[in-house]
């Protein structure tokens, strides 16, 4: 039809209008970390086919119609907003598609299945919740990438079960392994002082909480090193998570299973809460489990990500190996594993912890400023406002913050102000290290929950040198708050602070 008149255009727009009938509605927004909706777009979509014809449309196609300046189409999908009535379309896309499955033997062998294809399965360790790829499939790996909102310059660990898998993903440890063929006895062990210590390290920690970086063979994707040439791996202690790699037969190449920069995984209902909406399997032994039955009572037992060192080797054959993360394994255990094997000498074991941005690559994974946080402001508090006084000295301002905020304490740190908070939780009124490291994580994720909070408080943890050597994860511990709160001190509960 065609309008000759402005008058008749403006009849014809009158009744295209009024025809409530042909009229429905398609919120498009495009959704930000932890699937919260940033902005929305308000269009008819009456010109679309039938509903039946139109049920398998991707989203983009809807976007296509009428896109806005602002609205990227290879970041949108369909949902539906306020009262108005749900198209099929907008219904679909809103549905979480991640499957939760049990840690029974046939369905780790499905999930094995999905890995070797190139799919992606959220899995338990130790430590928290990973979300597995082919490690050696670059395509697969970016598919994690995209399914965490993960920036490239942050590079992912990959967990073998088999010692030698390890050792052949690094150059100097792989070359000593081929060169050593037919060759006499003690022969390999004078030709590389470090293949020797990643020997060492990976008899000694494999499997457990520590992951090593090294120079990688050639042949290692770029994609899953940040294009460092240093790759990170481990092999996970966990029953389920150990099943699980050797039923897929291939590394498995895994970050904390979450959006990037959010609160880590510990149980499968976190990973769900993050990555329901991504194809992934998420396994759960609480669905099932016939791998081993006390794995109910051990999912992600250390409570916080593995230790990571670096080992590398100087110009004048002497190494060093940095602790760039802290975990359950201490900078002493490793001098102790070296003294042990008489390596101790050509080795300097010191931490060197860096608080970097997005875009630095870094050769390891948790170097961010801003890493397991919250959804909720978070603030560390100084040291200088620590204690236990009955009466805490504040000022109305700081009473009025503090009724909206949350507090996690560890070592009843802020104990003085829990009567003001609007809640209150301590990691371990003893500081007790482990408990701490088990509580972090489902305690920040915890805070999210709180109806009203507007901030988050953690102590500035002050540590006695001596105390963080032998407790390796009240280092770690000191370390997730401070990057739960990027890094942030505060002298005072006032909004200005």
């Amino acid at each position: 039809m065609r309008c000759r008149s402005a008058s008749e255009r403006f009849i014809f727009m009158i009744i295209w209008a009024s025809s409530a009938s042909r009229i429905a509605y398609c919120f498009v927004w495009r959704r930000e970390r932890l699937g919260r909706a940033k902005a929305f777009i308000l269009r008819p979509t009456n010109l679309l086919p039938p509903l039946a014809s139109r049920r398998a449309w991707p989203a983009i196609q809807i976007c296509n119609q009428m896109t806005p300046p602002n609205c990227a189409p290879s970041s949108m999908s369909s949902a539906t907003k306020g009262g108005s009535l749900p198209t099929a379309l907008s219904m679909q896309s809103n549905e979480k598609i991640a499957r939760h499955v049990p840690a029974t033997r046939q369905s780790l062998e499905q999930c094995g299945e999905r890995l070797r294809d190139g799919k992606l399965v959220s899995f338990p360790t130790e430590t928290v919740y990973g979300l597995g790829c082919h490690a050696l499939d670059p395509v697969a790996v970016q598919k994690v990438f995209n399914a965490k909102e993960r920036p490239l310059s942050d590079p992912l660990i990959v967990h073998v079960t088999d010692e030698l898998d390890a050792l052949n993903l690094w150059c100097a440890s792989s070359d000593h392994i081929n060169s050593s063929v037919n060759q006499p006895a003690g022969r390999e062990s004078r030709n590389s002082i470090e293949s020797q210590a990643l020997r060492v390290l990976v008899k000694t920690f494999f499997p457990g909480p520590l992951t090593i970086v090294a120079r990688a063979r050639q042949d290692v994707p770029q994609i899953i090193m940040a294009n460092t040439g240093y790759v990170a791996c481990r092999s996970p202690s966990h029953p389920v998570a150990r099943a699980l790699i050797a039923t897929a037969g291939v590394p498995i190449a895994a970050p904390s299973a979450n959006k990037f920069g959010h609160v880590s995984p510990t149980l499968a209902s976190h990973v769900l809460d993050d990555l329901g909406l991504e194809d992934v399997w998420v396994v759960d032994p609480s669905l099932g489990n016939d791998v081993d039955t006390q794995v109910q009572d051990s999912v992600c037992k250390v409570g916080v990500e593995s230790t990571v060192a670096k080992i590398e080797m100087n110009p004048d054959d002497r190494g060093s190996i940095t602790i760039l993360r802290h975990g359950a394994i201490s900078s002493q255990s490793i001098r102790d594993s070296l003294d042990r094997a008489a390596l101790s000498q050509y080795f300097d074991v010191a931490d060197s912890v860096k608080f970097t941005s997005e875009k630095t690559h870094n050769v390891a994974p948790g170097q961010t400023v801003k890493h397991y946080s919250p959804n909720v402001p978070c603030f560390m508090v100084s040291s200088s406002r620590q204690g236990s006084q009955p009466r805490p000295d504040l000022s109305d301002e700081e009473r009025t913050v503090l009724s909206k905020s949350v507090i996690i304490d560890c070592g009843r740190r802020l104990s003085q102000y829990q009567e003001c908070a609007l809640a209150y939780r301590d990691l371990s009124s003893d500081c007790e290290p482990e408990m701490a490291a088990a509580n972090i994580f489902e305690t920040l994720r915890w805070s999210e929950t709180v109806s009203g909070a507007e901030r988050v408080f953690v102590p500035d943890m002050q540590l006695d040198p001596n105390e963080s050597e032998e407790h390796a994860l009240t280092l770690a511990v000191k370390d997730k708050l401070t990057r739960a709160a990027s890094a942030v001190v505060v002298e005072s509960f006032e909004t200005s602070a």
